[in-house]
């Protein structure tokens, strides 16, 4: 058995590569259970979350992204973890392997979902923004924000990186952590101004209420919807997805759990069939993404197992098998 810390999955992964691993394990497919949500009541404190993410390659061994390998994420949530001086999101990932059961390496999951959430966004974005897109808006600087930046910097000629966040310090560490890169961006604090002029928009907070308003955006624009994985929680308004062609992570997971999607459909702002694909469709071109310059796109993720699977087994396999 391997252990890999969170420096160890930064060293076996990168951009656009870990991009090009995910459109494959979503062309091969994967079995994976729906997750386990468990709400876990704390005295005096919000609610905290437990999941737990399990999948498998479901075809017999062969080259790639096929057959050998299981695995299973634990993640806890805890949105107060900032006044502790901690991040929001931890967990562990166990990875497994297909023909024996045994266990072949344990891995910094807090680590390994921002790399490969950041790497689902940018696979939708090859297909949904516009290839000229230049001008992105981060809004929210938790520890998802730098590798989605990263990840559509990656796919798209971005050349205007702003941030916008309820506290100015998070934002400024944000930029500072960003400068190793390469990426120079700076902080806004007119949200609305900075949305209406984005060619992409992505979204990684925790709100319960919509931060971005479908009046604020600009035709052609990208909204890259990443937080928000519960029901109640929501980062668009309806009049967002009124305007969009929407597409999802995988169904399955969207319309269990996304706010952004669910809330729209209790309202009667859309129907279930406004979404139009998700990333099996999108990787295997089954469903067509964007359709024209001007068309306003949303892509919402709640975060899917076979994206941890095919992460670990790019980590397991770039240290050695």
């Amino acid at each position: 058995m391997r252990f890999f810390d969170g420096a160890a999955v930064d060293a076996a992964l990168g951009y656009p590569a870990l991009v090009d691993i995910l459109q494959a394990a979503f062309i091969q497919g994967a079995i994976a259970p729906p997750r386990h949500h468990h709400g876990v009541a704390l005295d005096g404190r919000p609610e905290a979350t437990l999941l737990l993410m399990p999948a498998w390659q479901a075809r017999a061994a062969g080259s790639g992204f096929a057959g050998r390998f299981m695995g299973v994420k634990t993640v806890t949530v805890f949105p107060d973890n900032d006044t502790r001086g901690k991040p929001a999101v931890f967990g562990a990932y166990v990875l497994l392997s297909a023909e024996t059961g045994e266990t072949l390496a344990v891995m910094d999951a807090t680590r390994l979902t921002a790399w490969r959430t950041a790497a689902a966004s940018a696979l939708a974005s090859r297909s949904l923004s516009r290839p000229d897109s230049a001008r992105l808006l981060m809004v929210g600087a938790g520890a998802l924000a730098p590798f989605l930046i990263r990840a559509h910097a990656s796919v798209r000629p971005i050349r205007e990186i702003v941030v916008w966040n309820r506290s100015p310090q998070r934002a400024r560490a944000l930029v500072a952590m960003l400068a190793p890169f390469g990426l120079t961006a700076r902080i806004v604090d007119d949200l609305a101004r900075a949305a209406g002029e984005a060619d992409i928009i992505s979204t990684a907070t925790l709100s319960s209420e919509p931060l971005i308003r479908g009046a604020w955006l600009k035709p052609g624009v990208h909204v890259d919807c990443v937080g928000a994985f519960k029901p109640g929680m929501r980062e668009t308004d309806d009049d967002v997805v009124r305007q969009a062609r929407i597409f999802v992570d995988t169904r399955a997971g969207a319309f269990a759990e996304a706010g952004d999607i669910l809330q729209p459909l209790q309202s009667g702002a859309i129907g279930r069939d406004a979404v139009l694909g998700d990333l099996f469709d999108l990787a295997r071109g089954t469903v067509a993404g964007r359709g024209s310059a001007g068309e306003i796109t949303l892509f919402k993720s709640v975060g899917a197992a076979i994206e941890d699977l095919a992460a670990a087994v790019a980590v397991y396999e770039q240290d050695g098998p």
